[in-house]
């Protein structure tokens, strides 16, 4: 969240919108997965899901609580809005009242996500992050997961390591895993979920110019595609003005996904 440059509450423009870019619809992709979602603590983890987050509260989700990081609930110009001690954050992250999106280093087609090493654990090609807290989050409460780069090194057929449960372990263990749920998983080509009888994943949504060969090529194992992909939704002009002009004026977002 420190990259976006905040800007006070702007008037609506009056200049013609260019179209939106391919991280404009990441965008709204990421919003998109905090639609609904009530009154619940948004954790985006990335530059394009947090510029998400705030547009969602600030659009169809304005119950969302959003939070600086460290100790504080803020509104999407960073305005304080109230305390948030990391005792009540884990409290809300336990009763699942809490909605992460989370990256991946690797993901699998039952949303197995590997946020800790390449290689065998016992000794890994490359170090990553570490598990931190994503077995705790897959379990208690709704995580998404946003990849800025996709391809088969990212997307693969088994992860290296599960540090984010996916629904084949949840499965296997549901008196423990009752609460598990991946609502989507975003990224620069397009929208996925686990929409399938066997709750593998599903290609849900196309960013427009991405074609489903393209998705394919890129993907490490057999994608679920039904017959018709529906586009990414476009953003509406009131949604760009706010992405523009509002939540990030200086354009970070092309240096996550580039037009």
């Amino acid at each position: 969240m420190n990259e976006i440059t905040r800007a006070p509450l702007l008037p609506p423009t009056r200049t013609p919108l260019l179209p939106p870019t391919r991280a404009e619809y990441c965008v709204i992709a990421c919003a998109e997965a905090w639609r609904g979602n009530g009154e619940v603590l948004a954790s985006p983890m990335g530059l394009i899901p947090s510029i998400g987050a705030r547009l969602a509260q600030l659009t169809f989700s304005p119950d969302l609580l959003l939070t600086d990081g460290e100790a504080m609930l803020v509104r999407p110009d960073g305005t304080t809005e109230g305390w948030l001690p990391y005792r009540q954050h884990l409290t809300l992250v336990s009763s699942g009242r809490r909605h992460v999106m989370m990256g991946a280093s690797q993901i699998d087609r039952f949303g197995n996500q590997n946020i800790s090493c390449i290689g065998d654990w016992e000794k890994p090609k490359r170090q990553l992050l570490g598990v931190r807290g994503a077995p705790v989050n897959t379990l208690n409460n709704p995580t998404s997961y946003w990849v800025p780069r996709h391809s088969r090194r990212v997307f693969v057929e088994k992860v290296d390591m599960v540090c984010g449960v996916g629904y084949d372990h949840a499965a296997a263990h549901p008196d423990t895993a009752r609460f598990h749920r991946i609502p989507c998983v975003v990224s620069d080509l397009g929208v996925f979920d686990f929409a399938t009888p066997d709750h593998s994943m599903r290609l849900a949504a196309l960013h427009p110019g991405v074609t489903v060969e393209q998705v394919r090529e890129a993907t490490g194992f057999d994608l679920a595609v039904p017959d018709e992909v529906p586009p990414t939704r476009e953003p509406t002009a009131e949604e760009l003005r706010l992405i523009r002009e509002v939540i990030d004026p200086a354009d970070a977002r092309t240096r996550e996904v580039a037009s």
